[in-house]
């Protein structure tokens, strides 16, 4: 391995363990530690973003509120008078229409949705109502950051369909509850599981509701695992579908070549419990996880690519209550100027930072790396991390694993989670799928393992767009997805809409 470097540990009076470079022998442990020799400083950014995304790390408490409604939805819309949404931000500053709608959902949280009932020429949707889900740490300001010409929110809106725009829970307009505060713990119990039974259910029952009219669904990347698992289970939402296109596809996840992204999830990057850093004199606390692997990597690799920005890192050991046991300290409010100053020093190129986790995307427009700064990256639950980390290790599409029998037979009965299993979606729904040949985290040999699931779909029900050159973002945000992706995807939405 080269020169070694020593890393001499202090503990000062307040009992944090602060760190400096020297000669270290790594005691000839390899293996898993040679893979992050490499790490570029964009892949630290992109690390730092897997530790922010843990607002509850500590043990999860099983605090779920009691008072979940009875009812499916509680019907409710309003128009706010607030300047700071998305149809105020994005929408009707390109000449759009637009209506901000709040959902509530079963276990009491307040969902934002937008609609953009007509397109700029102000002709009535004469096509029924399409609603965009959209992936994992982004909000719908995702489906409309290009231009016009180029956002599949305002194509779909000049191609005559009824678009709403959904936000999941926690994400910045979406953070309302009946009961809780997005600074209380209990507020952040969730998965994407709850985003199955809670979310998508009450979303597509009040886009049916307003509308009368049974609807198209377009999902990327979480937003896809969502509606296959709800398809799976063949409940009542599945009539409610004409069809459904779902971009960058994940479900199986277990082939997914995004080295720092299997190494984040056998690590259990999301399961840690206390970190601070101080980083370019701002200081702010991440989480540990107290077992070896981490330490080492924290020590080893996050401080040595630190100490080149003049850095400081320490272990602070504290209880997570006693760091305020809120959603995550001290929230997307200081790593979002964080990024933003880093990118733009001289000589760094942030879009690495995307590649790193997404893979490389060929068609993203560089310039609007600012804009999405300002919308993006947006929170989600530990438990959503961890959940989807489990895919990663185990292979298996499945609810939680709570991690003992006694806890997993508490919530569902059995010692094992159940299953969803991908090939009880009915044969008969369409379904139209795009994925790209460079998607680090949506895998082609993934997505051919779902296509196997799905291999006696009747015929003409199962549409393939397979783009070699594209990666996880440019299905959302390829100045070309129009011709790519978008084009076939409206012609198969006009074949289902009668």
């Amino acid at each position: 391995m080269g020169e070694k470097e020593e890393v001499f540990c202090h503990q000062n009076l307040n009992g944090k363990l602060s760190f400096e470079v020297g000669g270290y022998d790594d005691g000839g442990r390899g293996g898993a530690q040679e893979n992050f020799r490499m790490l570029n400083f964009s892949s630290i950014l992109t690390l730092l973003v897997l530790f922010f995304v843990s607002p509850n790390a500590s043990a999860i408490d099983k605090v779920f509120p009691g008072n979940a409604k009875d009812v499916d939805i509680i019907i409710k819309s309003s128009t706010s008078d607030d300047d700071d949404t998305i149809c105020k931000s994005l929408v009707q500053t390109q000449g759009y229409a637009c209506e901000e709608h709040k959902v509530t959902t079963k276990d009491g949280y307040i969902l934002s949705v937008q609609r953009i009932p007509v397109g700029r020429s102000g002709k009535t949707a004469s096509k029924p109502p399409v609603l965009l889900q959209h992936g994992l740490l982004v909000d719908a300001a995702a489906w409309l950051l290009n231009t016009p010409d180029e956002s599949l929110g305002f194509i779909l809106a000049d191609n005559g369909f009824d678009v709403w725009l959904a936000n999941t829970r926690g994400t910045k307009y979406s953070r309302g509850h009946t009961s809780l505060s997005s600074n209380d713990s209990a507020y952040w119990e969730w998965s994407w599981d709850e985003l199955v039974q809670y979310d998508l259910s009450a979303l597509v029952q009040y886009v049916q509701y307003k509308t009368g009219q049974k609807l198209h669904y377009v999902g990327h990347s979480l937003g896809t695992l969502i509606a296959l698992a709800a398809f799976s289970e063949q409940g009542k939402l599945i009539n409610m579908f004409k069809s459904a296109a779902l971009l960058s596809p994940i479900a199986h996840l277990n082939q997914i070549p995004s080295q720092l992204t299997k190494e984040a999830a056998q690590l259990h990057i999301a399961e840690v419990r206390s970190l601070s850093i101080s980083f370019s004199s701002v200081n702010f606390n991440l989480f540990y996880l107290d077992s070896y692997p981490i330490l080492w990597f924290l020590e080893r690799v996050i401080y040595r690519q630190l100490h080149q920005f003049n850095s400081f890192l320490w272990f602070d050991k504290q209880e997570f209550y006693s760091l305020g046991y809120r959603q995550f300290p001290p929230g997307w409010d200081v790593l979002g100027p964080i990024l933003e100053k880093i990118c733009n020093q001289p000589g760094t190129n942030c879009s690495e930072l995307m590649t790193a986790l997404t893979g490389p995307n060929c068609c993203i427009n560089s310039s609007r790396a600012g804009e999405l700064l300002k919308h993006e990256p947006q929170p989600t639950a530990t438990k959503n991390i961890i959940h989807l980390s489990q895919m990663i290790r185990t292979g298996t599409i499945a609810m939680y694993d709570y991690g003992s029998e006694d806890e997993n037979k508490e919530h569902y009965g059995q010692s094992d989670p159940p299953a969803y299993n991908m090939k009880n979606i009915p044969k008969e729904l369409p379904l139209f799928l795009g994925y790209g040949g460079q998607d680090m985290l949506a895998d082609a040999n993934d997505v051919k393992a779902l296509l196997n699931d799905l291999k006696d779909h009747d015929n003409g029900e199962l549409v393939e767009v397979y783009s070699e050159e594209y990666a996880h973002a440019d299905f959302v945000l390829g100045v070309n997805a129009n011709q790519v992706v978008y084009d076939p995807m409206i012609s198969f939405f006009d074949i289902h809409s009668s």
